[in-house]
């Protein structure tokens, strides 16, 4: 089992800046991927970033590029995701989520979602 706590959501003004964290723990060490995943009001969950659990490859989707920054902390099992230029439509329940080494299905463990509110 792998457990996921967020952290860091609130409410900014367009074009402030939010840091999120997502402390793993459990069985991390079956972890391959950490990802990001927000869902808008009325809008299916979209991904937003992903990080391997080593840290070493990072992947984005196109609309936060330039702006997000995934991250992890070894030390404190963590990942973050600073958000910067942030806009309305990054207004969403974000979470955390992870895929397990050799996982090629949905993920395995979820966070409880933390509130990202961007007002214009």
């Amino acid at each position: 089992q792998v457990q996921l706590v967020e952290s860091g959501g609130g409410l900014v003004q367009a074009g402030g800046s939010l840091r999120l964290s997502c402390a793993a723990s459990g069985r991390t060490f079956t972890i391959g991927y950490m990802n990001w995943v927000r869902q808008a009001p009325g809008k299916e969950r979209e991904f937003v970033a992903r990080i391997t659990w080593s840290g070493s490859s990072t992947y984005y989707t196109d609309s936060v590029k330039g702006r997000f920054t995934i991250s992890r902390d070894n030390a404190k099992n963590t990942v973050y995701l600073q958000m910067n230029s942030l806009k309305p439509e990054d207004t969403a329940v974000y979470y955390c989520a992870a895929s397990l080494i050799g996982d090629t299905g949905p993920y395995s463990y979820w966070g409880q979602g933390t509130q990202v509110t961007v007002s214009s």
